[in-house]
């Protein structure tokens, strides 16, 4: 029987991550684009592009959407993810 491989333990803490990662420089076909970093509504950690941008092909000017996500390994595993009950609740006690 195959063992699974071991878990990846992502080394940095959710508070490290926000307050340090840098938005990503990303180009693509030339132009250049900027990925903030974000908590994915997974848990997981990383940055998100979304995008549209025109593209030369053979000559004729097509436009195209991104959709990229870079995400740390093992990060959705790290404790002190923000959950929809306990974003209310902060919410609600803030009001």
């Amino acid at each position: 029987m195959a063992t699974k491989p071991k878990k990846t333990i992502c080394p940095l803490t959710r508070p490290e991550f926000m307050d340090k990662a840098k938005a990503l420089a990303i180009t693509i076909d030339g132009v250049a684009m900027q990925a903030p970093p974000r908590e994915f509504s997974t848990g997981s950690l990383g940055w998100n592009l979304n995008s549209k941008t025109t593209m030369d092909i053979g000559g004729v000017p097509v436009t195209v959407q991104i959709g990229m996500n870079v995400t740390l390994v093992g990060s959705k595993d790290l404790p002190g993810r923000a959950t929809p009950s306990s974003e209310a609740e902060a919410s609600e006690s803030n009001a």
